[in-house]
């Protein structure tokens, strides 16, 4: 039984039906890299690595891998920002059967221990200004291979020594042991690899673990199969409609996230384009590499485009370069997709922000307002092969048009599950009566008659005050919208006659005082627009707002803060 599909009306050009290869990551972007061996795969630092050159370095990476004794099904942790290096370990380790592990770099020692016992992982490649954090690690967990690179070893001569003499100076030395090798000494390792030490993988075979972010629970190992990302890249490339060979990726977002692994670079190296790593997101180093390399397709969270509106470098830059703008890791507020269009307009873009919606469970986007279409806070169309429906919160039961529910989908990027817990499983991934197993988001949203989807927020986060349903990003879009606020985030605070009640805090922009007098007028136009027993009981003004390692305001922080102000007061 064929899902209801009311979308496809609206889906223009783009063919909802795609052929997906029973290929492995490393062999589609090989494919690539075979077809157009003389284009620029990776720019790094202003280095250009041209696609056959990458095939190369990714080959010379699987040899080194193979010659530790790494192959099927063994588990690497790469804890790495987006440099060379990342690229070529991770199709280097696919290539050979072993699964990928990525992890922020900025984690905490015992984040990282936590990962590596979650997944088992006894290898891991890191870089040299995080060496410290792993020489501590290993006082607690047998790391049988430690391999640290560094910046360096990405840039030509000339500017290795140049880094070396400057921020180079600053890591700490890398002690010698059996545990620990240089990038060279594991290169140079590589003429002892066994004959045969390639595996060409399924689509179905596991190829990737990202976690995921904890904001709604305990954090899980997210395992992700070939075909997830191979099909994720065709459906983006299909539902881009703009092309993309040839084009250019500006990759701000790390490749440990579903967003900035798939869409930022794997798919453009699917693609035969070129992804242009970025490190470490700065707003005056990111409107600088925009102004000097052109990209053609950005993406970010929405807290990089709030922060690309307000800083000056970009005031006279010309975006007629642009072809695709997208938002997606956290929800965009109609305040600031207008501000933004309004940004992209002034500064000649032919093209507005479109923005996206998916899970880590489903490798990042599964759903992107298309191409010549748009509603106002709706997140889009269901990309192809890609079927979505509401459902009654917790059931299998699907809601009619316009009335809210669980979204959930099916499609050929939904994970093969969440690692070590089964639990967790049966919850998020449920068989349907129509035979398909459907990822159940634990988000609320809604769809139209046009098959367009409404993100709400994630069903954990709604607040309950005297029996109303109360949702915080309706709040945060209204409080938005104030000509002084920059940022608003909205929690539930313990109340021990309404169950919960509101409260906001909000970072005013530049040159608005923080005083009772603001206060006074923020909570005098949120009575017009909000009802009463919505309205947030206390403004808290602050200077800044936690955020995820991703740029996602992390209203989870906020929310302990105030559980612990509560047991101390108790």
């Amino acid at each position: 039984m064929e899902p209801n599909t009311p979308w496809l009306s609206s889906y223009g050009d783009v063919p909802f039906h795609l052929e997906y290869p029973d290929l492995s990551m490393s062999d589609l972007v090989l494919d690539t890299a075979a077809q157009h061996p003389t284009l620029t795969a990776l720019s790094f630092m202003g280095n250009k690595t041209s696609y056959d050159e990458m095939a190369k370095q990714i080959e010379k990476t699987a040899k080194a891998f193979a010659a530790l004794g790494i192959g099927e099904g063994n588990r690497v942790t790469l804890c790495l920002p987006n440099i060379p290096q990342t690229v070529y370990c991770l199709y280097a380790l696919n290539r050979i059967g072993a699964v990928v592990s990525m992890i922020h770099p900025l984690s905490a020692e015992a984040e990282i221990l936590f990962y590596l016992k979650e997944v088992e992982s006894t290898y891991v490649v890191t870089l040299d200004q995080f060496f410290w954090k792993f020489e501590q690690v290993q006082k607690q967990y047998s790391i049988k291979k430690l391999i640290v690179t560094s910046v360096a070893d990405a840039l030509i001569p000339i500017q290795k020594t140049a880094y070396r003499i400057t921020l180079g100076r600053k890591f700490s030395k890398i002690s010698n042991s059996e545990t620990v090798l240089s990038w060279k000494q594991f290169l140079d390792g590589g003429k002892n690899a066994p004959e045969k030490y390639i595996l060409h993988k399924k689509g179905t075979d596991p190829a990737v673990i990202l976690f995921s972010g904890g904001t709604t629970g305990v954090t899980k190992g997210i395992l992700l199969s070939n075909r997830n990302f191979n099909a994720l890249a065709l459906q983006t490339i299909a539902m881009c409609y703009e092309p993309v060979f040839g084009g250019k990726m500006l990759a701000a977002m790390p490749m440990f996230h579903g967003f900035g692994l798939g869409v930022c670079v794997h798919t453009v190296l699917v693609a035969g384009a070129e992804s242009i790593l970025v490190p470490r997101f700065n707003v005056r180093e990111y409107a600088k590499l925009v102004k000097k390399q052109r990209p053609n397709f950005i993406a970010g969270v929405p807290t990089l485009f709030e922060a690309l509106t307000r800083d000056p470098s970009l005031n006279r830059a010309n975006l007629n370069c642009l072809r695709g703008v997208f938002s997606g890791g956290d929800s965009l507020s109609v305040e600031l997709k207008k501000k933004f269009d309004r940004f992209l307009d002034t500064h000649h873009s032919p093209v507005h922000i479109r923005e996206g919606y998916g899970t880590t469970e489903c490798v990042t986007a599964s759903c992107l307002t298309p191409y010549h279409k748009e509603k106002e806070g709706s997140i889009g169309l269901p990309y192809p092969d890609t079927y979505y429906k509401i459902c009654t919160p917790d059931t299998t039961q699907e809601l009619p048009f316009g009335e809210e529910g669980e979204i959930c989908l099916t499609g050929p990027s939904v994970m093969l599950g969440y690692l070590n817990h089964p639990e967790e499983n049966a919850k998020t991934l449920r068989t349907h009566e129509d035979g398909r197993v459907w990822l159940h988001t634990g988000d609320l949203g809604k769809m139209d008659e046009e098959g367009f989807i409404y993100f709400r927020q994630r069903i954990k986060r709604m607040i309950i005050s005297s029996g109303y349903n109360i949702y915080p990003s309706q709040i945060e879009n209204i409080l938005d919208a104030h000509p002084a606020v920059r940022m608003s985030c909205v929690i539930g605070v313990k109340d021990d006659y309404r169950m919960q009640k509101v409260k906001a805090f909000i970072v005013l922009k530049q040159g608005t005082e923080p005083s009772e007098e603001t206060k006074r007028e923020l909570l005098a136009y949120c009575k017009k627009r909000i009802a009463k027993y919505a309205m947030p009981y206390e403004i808290e003004f602050r200077e800044s707002l936690p955020q995820t390692l991703v740029g996602k305001v992390a209203y989870t922080v906020l929310e302990k803060e105030e559980a612990e102000k509560e047991s101390i007061s108790v």
